[in-house]
């Protein structure tokens, strides 16, 4: 069971933050095809503490999405401590500490997966974080440093220890970064040393990943990343699978291109439509993928600089899909 304060979900599925991706447009997309709790992009601690218009905006959030968490990121302290404070004054139903961040500019400064190389000074900010808010504070990160330094299950008995409410776990290494395989064999080993309930995250791509990683590992929660890119349905496929035992939710080209669309639209209010349009052509090869002559299509829609013109692309795509052979509109992978 996947408890956090009044949040009680059986095998829950969860949205990852991620930077550039999770806005509000597309964390509402996830929840209608079922995500049980959405995060944000990761929140940078000292933008907040410079009261930054942009980094406060990653912070929006609505009581559509619900339950939602704020997650923030940082090696100050301090910093870290004001961040969760006005984390908490958007009211989310729980913060996050990202420490599981492998990007170079970030870990080797020690915010992100860096503070797995101090674990004492890591406590002394979950120290600080947990007693200066109110919402419970949860935390996000890899099994250690690199193969040689995998300290999980020491740290995920120092978080317990200090207040942490659940703890999400990318089975990879800092260093592995997105390579190689994620080891999920710790899920079950960090289980047997706390009872704060564990989420999976690493290797989630396809709706029999999450089922998979339920049945072998344990793990209370699923957290799903890259694997819901270009398919947010992966949620209701997955909840399908392991309630009926097979998927009923078809990613046709009707679902794809709709959803695009609706994803697209929900984004313009936010970002404004010529920054919406932009930011959003690295999602057409996911929505678009396995679609035929999809290649030609987005590179027409690259050119495009506002949504009257990628709907009418998308729209016209979809009729001339429709009038062609079944075996055409949907190429399996």
């Amino acid at each position: 069971m996947f408890q956090i304060g009044y949040i009680k979900i059986e095998k829950a599925l969860l949205l990852a933050p991620m930077e550039d991706v999770t806005d509000m447009s597309f964390r509402l997309v996830c929840k209608n095809f079922g995500a049980d709790i959405v995060y944000t992009e990761f929140v940078n601690s000292e933008g907040l503490t410079r009261d930054n218009v942009r980094t406060f905006k990653k912070m929006q959030i609505s009581d559509k999405e619900r339950p939602i968490c704020i997650q923030i990121y940082g090696e100050k302290i301090e910093s870290m401590t004001i961040a969760a404070k006005k984390a908490e004054e958007q009211n989310p139903d729980f913060i996050d500490i990202n420490a599981g961040c492998w990007v170079k500019k970030i870990a080797s400064r020690g915010a992100g997966a860096g503070l797995l190389r101090d674990l004492s000074y890591f406590e002394k900010m979950v120290k600080s974080v947990v007693s200066n808010v109110k919402k419970p504070i949860t935390v996000k990160t890899r099994i250690g440093w690199d193969s040689e330094n995998i300290n999980i299950l020491e740290t995920a008995r120092m978080l317990e220890a200090n207040g942490i409410s659940a703890l999400t776990i990318h089975c990879r290494t800092k260093t592995q970064g997105h390579s190689g395989e994620p080891d999920w064999s710790w899920i079950e080993k960090v289980k047997n040393v706390v009872k704060i309930p564990i989420a999976l995250n690493g290797g989630v791509f396809q709706p029999e990943d999450v089922k998979k990683a339920f049945d072998k590992t344990g793990a209370d929660a699923v957290m799903i990343a890259r694997g819901a890119i270009g398919q947010p349905w992966i949620f209701a496929q997955a909840k399908e699978l392991i309630k009926y035992g097979k998927i009923l939710t078809t990613a046709d080209a009707n679902l794809r291109i709709s959803t695009a669309l609706k994803h697209l639209k929900d984004s313009i209010p936010i970002k404004g439509e010529t920054r919406a349009v932009l930011e959003f052509r690295k999602f057409y090869s996911g929505y678009l993928k396995g679609l035929f002559n999809a290649s030609k299509i987005r590179n027409e829609l690259m050119k495009i600089p506002d949504y009257a013109g990628v709907e009418k692309i998308l729209l016209d795509y979809l009729e001339f899909l429709k009038n062609e052979n079944v075996d055409k509109v949907l190429l399996e992978n």
